[in-house]
Formats: structure tokens, C-alpha cells, sequence
């Protein structure tokens, strides 16, 4: 069996022995931490870290090279999730999402 299903058996066993009075309720607690908030230089920086053109970085992200512009220049800025995911990048985490994937190019002589 998967282990999905054997976490919802576990789960739900564990919910009727609460209701029969039998065992104790858990509860899982999530921290969320809050948002950072980039600057021009700091975006600059991640997606050069990255190795990243403008052009790859705003995939990345979801957004239009435009964007991406605006965000370096220090016109606009990103909000929520795009800050979530120049957290992730920043910290090097961006192989653990389900969008990227690495493909393997032989250099050309």
C-alpha cells in the first residue's frame, strides 16, 4: 500500500479512538515566516546567482521580461508569491519544485 494511504488510515484510526474517548487529539502547528521584501540590487543579484538572463529568470517567475526590468531598475517590486520564489531561489531551493527541471546540453566545439 502507498504510504499516503497508510498515513490516512493512521489519521483517520487516530480520529475514532479520540471520539471513543480512547486516545488524545494532536495538532500540528505551521509557522509561516513573513514575506521578504527585495531591492533592485538584491533581485540583480539573486538571479545572477542563479545564472539566470532576464529573459529565463521571468519564466521562472511568471512574469514578463518587462517585469523583471522594472523590478531591477527599482520601478516596481514584487509582491506575495513572487517573493516566496526569490526566497526559494535565493536559498538555493529551486531544484526541490515540481516547474524546474535541469536537462543535460553537450557543449557545442
Amino acid at each position: 500500500m502507498s504510504s499516503l494511504f497508510e498515513d490516512l488510515r493512521y489519521g483517520l484510526q487516530e480520529a475514532i479512538d479520540y471520539e471513543k474517548g480512547i486516545g488524545k487529539a494532536k495538532k500540528t502547528v505551521f509557522v509561516i515566516a513573513p514575506i521578504t521584501k527585495y531591492s533592485n540590487s538584491q533581485i540583480k543579484n539573486i538571479r545572477n546567482k542563479a545564472g539566470m538572463t532576464q529573459t529565463v529568470f521571468a519564466n521562472y517567475m511568471g512574469v514578463s521580461k518587462k517585469t523583471v526590468e522594472a523590478w531591477e531598475l527599482g520601478r516596481t517590486h514584487p509582491t506575495g508569491p513572487a517573493c516566496r520564489l526569490l526566497s526559494i531561489l535565493d536559498q538555493g531551493e529551486e531544484t526541490e519544485l515540481s516547474f524546474v527541471s535541469s536537462n543535460v546540453v553537450e557543449s557545442i566545439k
